[in-house]
């Protein structure tokens, strides 16, 4: 099942800032942060995320035209999920039907939620860095 772009931009307006406010603390919420492709900007975009040790899961409802699978295949990014922040690479995108020894390590509800989708972005966690947020680099001084 494949939500249309409608949807889409209203939960990037309206829902995703309601739910930014606590999905960065409660599983099996997470919030990716990613950099905009062309414009360079910054993003916080809040979605369900599926942990198996360090493995994320990510059922594709809106398709693989999401501005955060995008960017994130573009440059990489961070994501915060149970208030830890890991780095990921660029995710690996598979067919829902081809993914079933990875779904069978899920939850009977987490594997009922990606199986709505078509398709499942595979989110490695590379590196867990300190604190809440992405790292801050501070100035001199």
């Amino acid at each position: 099942m494949k939500l249309s772009r409608g949807v889409a931009r209203f939960n990037r307006r309206v829902t995703n800032r309601i739910q930014g406010l606590y999905a960065w603390v409660l599983p099996p919420w997470a919030v990716i942060l990613h950099r905009g492709r062309r414009s360079g900007r910054h993003y916080r975009t809040p979605l369900f995320a599926f942990k198996r040790d360090r493995t994320l899961v990510i059922a594709l409802l809106y398709g693989q035209e999401s501005d955060w699978l995008r960017n994130l295949r573009a440059g990489g990014g961070q994501v915060i999920r149970a208030g830890r922040t890991f780095t990921v690479q660029a995710p690996e995108v598979i067919d829902t039907s081809k993914a079933g020894r990875l779904l069978t390590r899920l939850s009977p509800p987490a594997r009922a939620y990606c199986r709505l989708a078509e398709r499942l972005a595979i989110l490695e966690l590379v590196e867990r860095l300190p604190g809440f947020g992405p790292r801050r680099v501070s100035g001199p001084g």
